[in-house]
């Protein structure tokens, strides 16, 4: 299997990406493409590689001679810059050299370079970023994430469609429970895109288990919580400020009282343990769901371990054909 990897994405790139790539292909036998400038990105293999052994791991460097910053324009930078480190990894897969890419950069860019060249799905409206929420047993896959922050009911409607596909297919939950966010679980509650957007949920060939409110996601009550772009944006920064707030919280408590501080050592496992579930870096990145092709879109503070499960999930979304999945998906609400 071979991965593009846009090896200029992200705030702490190219370190982090290089790394990232370098972490991936000592994990799995893919191969990785790292596109960017040929000569920057060489000199940061030469000083990962007498470390971790570069030489001998199937990487390969694709030059790219322009980037896509974090700040820019998304639709104007992609028409403006084609032979940027982004374009070109969406470019290697609609030509069919590589499997599936990843970006840990401008989201919107990622998007739009992914409508650009690998094109939607016949019969998706928008393209939706689905993003894994820790929850008390589990994750919750939120879509969506950001991709679309205005929405049509019909657009919500195929988000869950989009997304059901993603669990059955990737992550093995069959018939997953689909919930709408709203502000109440009755059907009456709710604005004008929820209360549309409920009986489409409620005709389609899903396991809609009807409204759900904020509260309800990290209490795993569904499996997959459906609402627009800008919803689900806010509920994905807030749990991450939330996360980060309630260890600083217990760090400060804790120092506070003598004895309960000197009780860290055996509380260590656990802490290291929690703050793994809620760390965005173990998923690493979200599939875009709705267009022909493997797309991985990653958080722009994304560490090297973060690329390299952005990497990982990218290939498992290759494994379990889940492109195929959301077209067949898409063909039969069609119908």
């Amino acid at each position: 299997m071979i991965i593009a990897l846009d090896a200029m994405g992200g705030d702490f790139a190219p370190v982090s990406t290089v790394g990232g790539a370098i972490l991936a292909a000592k994990e799995s036998k893919h191969k990785i493409l790292l596109v960017g400038p040929e000569k920057l990105i060489a000199e940061k293999m030469l000083e990962y590689g007498k470390k971790h052994d570069a030489a001998s791991l199937d990487i390969e460097i694709v030059n790219a001679t322009e980037i896509i910053a974090m700040g820019e324009h998304p639709a104007k930078a992609v028409r403006q810059k084609k032979d940027s480190s982004l374009s070109v990894c969406a470019k290697l897969v609609a030509d069919g050299k590589a499997d599936a890419f990843v970006s840990m950069g401008n989201s919107g860019a990622v998007m739009a370079v992914a409508l650009f060249y690998l094109k939607r799905i016949d019969g998706v409206f928008r393209p939706a970023i689905s993003t894994a929420f820790p929850t008390i047993d589990g994750h919750c896959i939120i879509a969506d994430m950001g991709a679309n922050v205005d929405c049509k009911p019909e657009h919500l409607a195929q988000f869950a469609i989009m997304a059901s596909s993603f669990c059955e297919k990737v992550t093995g939950i069959k018939r997953p429970r689909i919930g709408l966010v709203s502000i109440g679980e009755e059907p009456t509650k709710g604005n004008e895109l929820t209360l549309e957007s409920f009986d489409l949920l409620k005709a389609a060939d899903i396991n809609f288990i009807g409204n759900i409110e904020g509260r309800d996601i990290p209490k795993a009550k569904a499996d997959v919580a459906i609402c627009d772009g800008f919803v689900g944006n806010v509920i994905l920064k807030f749990g991450e400020g939330l996360a980060e707030m309630m260890f600083d919280l217990i760090k400060k408590e804790l120092k506070q009282h003598p004895m309960a501080w000197a009780s860290l050592p055996f509380l260590w496992f656990a802490m290291r343990d929690l703050r793994k579930r809620v760390d965005y870096n173990e998923a690493g990145g979200a599939p875009l769901l709705g267009v022909n092709g493997v797309c991985i879109v990653g958080h722009g503070g994304s560490s090297s371990k973060a690329v390299k499960n952005a990497i990982l999930a990218g290939s498992r979304a290759v494994e379990h054909n889940l492109t195929n999945g959301i077209r067949e998906a898409i063909a039969r609400y069609k119908k």
